[in-house]
């Protein structure tokens, strides 16, 4: 296993950016490097330093190191490494979302949102630092104290994944560091440079050697399997699919490692009869095909009320028709490329799917000529819903659109899958959108809007979609352990003179 010094740097657009692993304080080179792609073009942007299970090893024997230097920084003084941490990032913004534009292809103005959004969770976390407060009170038969404490879970494993990669590492970093752990952070294979960048920022904040590691590999399975084997580590934080997050919730069981998983997602979108269908449309719009819908939480079922159904279905319509596909730094363009060849090929097998499966086609369906990886934004309506796609997440430009006749009839739809993240729903009726956002099994519910993360609120779904949350106070807590102490109290004492 090599590893040394590393002081090469990528010019992407003019922002200089390190390519080496960031291990106690250092970047570092492996002798095996990866290259990241621009999805927009199929070119080389640069390569990366790749990293193995055993680089992901001395990522954490450092963590561990610098883990009780951490936990007991006052909290003050975190706090204000944090506020200097966020200056930085916001002096860098135009480089995040160029970096972010290059290596994932999203329209920049998305990846500038997606910074500010980022850097609004850090400032968050930042205000939280030294507002972590515990508990005291009287036992409850008397003679003791309950005191209630929290203290760092301790070294943690953070895995990002391509799709939003400056927020991911940013709100689950953040979250950690904020709580007083330290953290190897896993860069997706994708998009490494975001993450580089950020800890490249957070190294000059002056974050002390070894709280921040950084590990790219191009063998995800052997990194995970190795460090979810190690007594060291306390915890791990996961952005992913169902079926890896399976993978690593088993290997956390060996050792019960502490475990938040935030996984797929099948997002009901509900336009019920009373619905401000402009509204819906326009939200619609953006929670399906943001991101050229490679989220979680875009609206994977679109469950229109029959009679509002055609009036949304003509203006749903024409909208994704005005989208203009293309490369992410034209200013004109509204929806990026797909990742990877290979998951261009797979949007393609939606497409042929759902034709088998008696879906009509009202738009797109192909994939676009040219150097990038581009598909069309997709529109299919589908008479009925009895189909086992209708609970796979699509994670792709394709829209589904699905008629009921009833509130009842949207409901048993919507709460029909193994997922439960995300889901929306759209009604003029203040008392009818908060009797069906009760009565939907899902973490969150946006109510006439399809976009929802907010820095105070927490994050994450139920059923198959994961465990834990992320974000708002409960984002810290998921690094804190409570500790109860209970002090026995002579109440006679002090008591004389």
């Amino acid at each position: 296993m090599t590893l040394e010094k590393d002081s090469k740097v990528a010019d992407v657009r003019g922002h200089r950016v390190p390519t080496g692993l960031f291990i106690d304080g250092e970047w570092l080179r492996t002798g095996q490097e990866i290259p990241v792609i621009n999805p927009s073009d199929k070119s080389e942007i640069t390569k990366v330093a790749d990293g193995s299970g055993g680089h992901a090893l001395e990522a954490l024997a450092a963590a561990d190191r610098s883990a009780q230097q951490w936990r007991h920084w006052a909290p003050r003084a975190r706090a204000d490494l944090f506020h200097l941490a966020h200056g930085l990032l916001i002096e860098r913004a135009d480089a995040f979302a160029d970096v972010m534009t290059m290596e994932s292809g999203k329209p920049r103005a998305e990846a500038l949102g997606e910074f500010n959004l980022s850097a609004g969770f850090f400032l968050w976390y930042a205000e939280q630092v030294a507002h972590l407060h515990g508990r005291y009170q009287e036992g409850s038969p008397g003679g003791y104290r309950v005191i209630e404490t929290h203290q760092p879970v301790g070294p943690s494993f953070l895995v990002t994944p391509w799709n939003f990669p400056m927020l991911m590492s940013a709100r689950k970093a953040g979250a950690a560091l904020a709580a007083g752990c330290t953290v190897v952070i896993k860069s997706a294979r994708e998009t490494p440079l975001t993450a580089a960048l950020f800890i490249d920022t957070l190294q000059e904040a002056g974050f002390p050697a070894g709280v921040v590691n950084l590990i790219h590999t191009s063998n995800s399975a052997e990194v995970s399997e190795q460090i979810m084997a190690d007594s060291r580590l306390k915890k791990v934080s996961f952005t992913g699919s169902s079926a890896v997050g399976t993978v690593l919730l088993k290997q956390a069981s060996n050792l019960i490692i502490n475990s938040s998983m935030e996984l797929g997602g099948d997002g009901p979108f509900i336009v019920l009869d009373d619905a401000d269908v402009d509204l819906a449309v326009r939200e619609a719009v953006i929670c399906k095909f943001r991101n050229a819908g490679q989220a979680c939480v875009a609206a994977n079922r679109i469950i229109l009320h029959e009679s509002i159904a055609e009036e949304f279905t003509e203006k749903f319509l024409a909208a994704t028709a005005a989208l203009k596909v293309g490369d992410g730094f034209d200013p004109e363009v509204s929806v990026g490329p797909i990742i990877t060849e290979r998951q261009l090929n797979r949007v393609s097998g939606l497409v042929e799917s759902f034709q088998s499966a008696g879906g009509t086609l009202l738009a797109g369906g192909n994939v676009i000529d040219g150097e990038g990886f581009f598909f069309e934004p997709t529109v299919f309506r589908f008479d009925s819903y009895d189909h086992d796609f209708c609970n796979d997440e699509l994670f792709a430009p394709i829209a589904a659109l699905y008629t009921v006749t009833t509130v009842d009839e949207a409901l048993r739809f919507a709460n029909d899958t193994h997922y439960g993240l995300s889901a929306y729903v759209f009604s003029k009726d203040l008392s009818r959108v908060v009797t069906v956002a009760e009565r939907l099994d899902f973490g969150m519910v946006g109510v006439n809007r399809g976009i929802m993360s907010d820095p105070k609120a927490p994050f994450g779904g139920i059923k198959e979609s994961g465990l834990g949350r992320e974000a708002g106070h409960e984002g810290i807590y998921e690094f804190l352990e409570p500790k109860y102490i209970a002090l026995t109290i002579d109440e006679r004492s002090g008591m004389e003179g």
